[in-house]
C-alpha cells in the first residue's frame, strides 16, 4: 500500500502524503516520546519529520521499507531536539512529569493501570536510546535489524543497548517497586 501512494506522491498528488501521516504518526510520536521524554517537544519533532520525510521524499529510493525511513528521520530528528533541549535545560523548567509512554486513556482495570504507570515510571528513568531501543523491539516488534536501520546502528550496538536497556528497565521496575 505504501508503494501505492509512494508512487502518487512523486507524481505530484500532495495529498497523497495524508496517508503517510495518517499511517505512521502514532508510531513517529512513540519514538519521538522516547528520545525527548516531553509530549510538545515529540509533537515538534514528528511535525518536522513528516515536512522533512515531504520534502525529500524523492531522496527515498526504495531499498528499505517506506517506515523505515521515516522512523530515521523521527529518531535523528528526536536526538537533534534532545540536543537542543539539553542545552537550554538550565534556563527552561520543563515538566516532563505528564510524558505518557504507554497509553494511559484505555480503559483498564485498577491492576493494569498500576502496571502501565509503573512501565510509564520506569520507561522515564531510561536513556534515551535504552528507551528507545526497548519501545521499537518490544512494542513496535522491529527485528534487531530493522532497529539498526532506523537507528543507524550497528546490529552489534542495538543487542548491548537491548541487553543494558532490559538490566535498567528491572532495576528502574524494582525501584518503583520498592518505592511504594
Amino acid at each position: 500500500m505504501d508503494d501505492l501512494y509512494l508512487d502518487k506522491v512523486l507524481e505530484g498528488d500532495t495529498h497523497a502524503f495524508r496517508y503517510f501521516i495518517t499511517q505512521y504518526k502514532d508510531m513517529a510520536f512513540s519514538i519521538a516520546m522516547s528520545v525527548v521524554k516531553d509530549e510538545f517537544e515529540a509533537e515538534e519533532v514528528v511535525q518536522e519529520s513528516f515536512i522533512k520525510a515531504f520534502k525529500g521524499i524523492r531522496s527515498f529510493h526504495r531499498r528499505s521499507k517506506f517506515s523505515t525511513w521515516l522512523y530515521r528521520i523521527v529518531t535523528n530528528e528526536a536526538f537533534k531536539r534532545l540536543k537542543q533541549i539539553q542545552k537550554w535545560e538550565s534556563i527552561s523548567f520543563v515538566d516532563d512529569s505528564k510524558a505518557e509512554w504507554v497509553d494511559e486513556s484505555i480503559l483498564l482495570s485498577p491492576q493494569e493501570e498500576e502496571q502501565t504507570h509503573l512501565i510509564n515510571e520506569a520507561l522515564r528513568k531510561l536513556s534515551p536510546n535504552e528507551s528507545l531501543v526497548l519501545r521499537l523491539f518490544y512494542l513496535e516488534e522491529e527485528s534487531v535489524k530493522e532497529v539498526s536501520a532506523i537507528t543507524g546502528w550497528t546490529e552489534a550496538k542495538v543487542k548491548v543497548t537491548l541487553f543494558r536497556a532490559r538490566k535498567s528497565m528491572l532495576v528502574a521496575c524494582k525501584e518503583l517497586l520498592n518505592a511504594t
